[in-house]
């Protein structure tokens, strides 16, 4: 990668100094914006929606190259949420496995599933004494069953940022399905994502595409087991001959399309994507890891427990500081008055993550803000 490349990846950011609150939202790149009101506009000029549309494919070519996924097997979704709910619901029967600290998203859906009666959800045991203990596959191993028919994980916890071991969790799950969120790490982790039956991810986090975007992948293993019971009409073949028949659902990724994307969601995800590309995951990796690293450090000398995995392999972008009970709200209410983003979790956690646009003295203004100095 030229420094070129690099310089005009930094200029396309705008965000504040102090902004350490990607794990929550990624603000977008003035690519992105651009790219939404120039489609914007050109659906206000009476530009045929065919050409609008086009958005579509690039933004699955894309997702595909920096997934590893065959194009026939991505289909772009509006939220991790949604694409969530739609492998929940198109799961054979069975019981899907999780740990009761995922993020809601990866519960409400399995949840809803149990309800309308197409899947058991059984919790992951804890770890006694261990409240943020991390999924990993002895665990896994341990708990699965011949009911077992998925086991639902977060590439990244969102509560430490600790990364799970994809390829272990693969050879504990065996011919079941694995089902991946991948929004906490998705674009900042260099991964085998292949190694997922499905992959998540919304966009509007570490991708900085914005709200709106995000995309599914899935095995062959998924798509031959999966029913495309939350696909629409744009999920099928011949979707344009209107002859009041169900049609027979697409073979790939596309039978969960519901109905036709939005272009500017579509465009806004291929632009970030294709940003992400011009320098590499590998890069922006190597960024937010010394931006990770500096962060940790800098809290432990200051007298804050890090309660992240302190290993660059073993972590994404998120870092967790410990503080006094109950004092997590008015801390990140302190930091937002000296300019500092970050998020409070619990009573006595602040979460703070970094991307590759976080500079050195935005972790040295946060540790002073954190500190109460001038």
């Amino acid at each position: 990668m030229s420094s070129t490349a690099w310089e005009r990846y930094l200029a396309a950011f705008r965000e504040p100094s102090g902004y350490l609150n990607f794990a929550s939202y990624g603000p977008p790149s003035q690519a992105v914006v651009d790219t939404i009101g120039g489609l914007a506009q050109a659906a206000a000029d009476g530009e045929a929606s065919a050409r609008l549309h086009a958005e579509d494919r690039r933004a699955l070519a894309a997702v595909s190259r920096l997934s590893g996924f065959a194009p026939d097997a991505v289909t772009l979704t509006s939220s991790t949420s949604l694409g969530l709910f739609q492998i929940a619901f198109g799961l054979p029967p069975g019981e899907v496995l999780v740990s009761a600290a995922e993020f809601p998203s990866n519960l409400y859906a399995w949840w809803r599933s149990e309800e309308a009666g197409l899947t058991r959800v059984r919790t992951l045991p804890p770890v006694a004494g261990v409240p943020l203990a991390p999924v990993t596959a002895a665990r896994v191993a341990e708990a699965v069953t011949a009911d077992t028919v998925a086991v639902a994980v977060s590439a990244v916890d969102f509560r430490t940022g600790a990364r799970a071991d994809l390829a272990a969790l693969r050879d504990a799950v065996g011919d079941r399905l694995l089902i991946v969120d991948g929004i906490q790490g998705f674009g900042v982790i260099e991964a085998d994502w292949t190694l997922a039956d499905a992959l998540v991810v919304g966009g509007q986090k570490w991708l900085r595409a914005g709200w709106g975007t995000g995309f599914l992948a899935l095995s062959p293993r998924a798509l031959e087991r999966l029913r495309p019971l939350l696909g629409g009409w744009t999920g099928v073949e011949e979707a344009g001959l209107y002859d009041g028949r169900p049609h027979p659902a697409l073979p790939g990724a596309q039978r969960l399309s519901i109905t036709n994307a939005s272009p500017f969601s579509s465009g806004a995800l291929a632009t970030a994507l294709e940003l992400l590309e011009s320098v590499g995951v590998p890069t922006v990796g190597r960024r937010i890891a010394d931006r990770t690293g500096q962060l940790s450090t800098a809290l432990t000398d200051a007298g804050f427990p890090v309660l992240s995995p302190q290993e660059d392999g073993a972590r994404a972008g998120i870092v967790v500081a410990h503080v006094a009970d109950r004092s997590a709200p008015t801390t990140v209410a302190r930091l937002a008055e000296r300019g500092v983003t970050a998020t409070a979790h619990g009573s006595d956690r602040v979460r703070l993550s970094v991307h590759a646009t976080t500079s050195s003295s935005a972790v040295d203004a946060a540790i002073d803000a954190l500190k109460g100095t001038p």
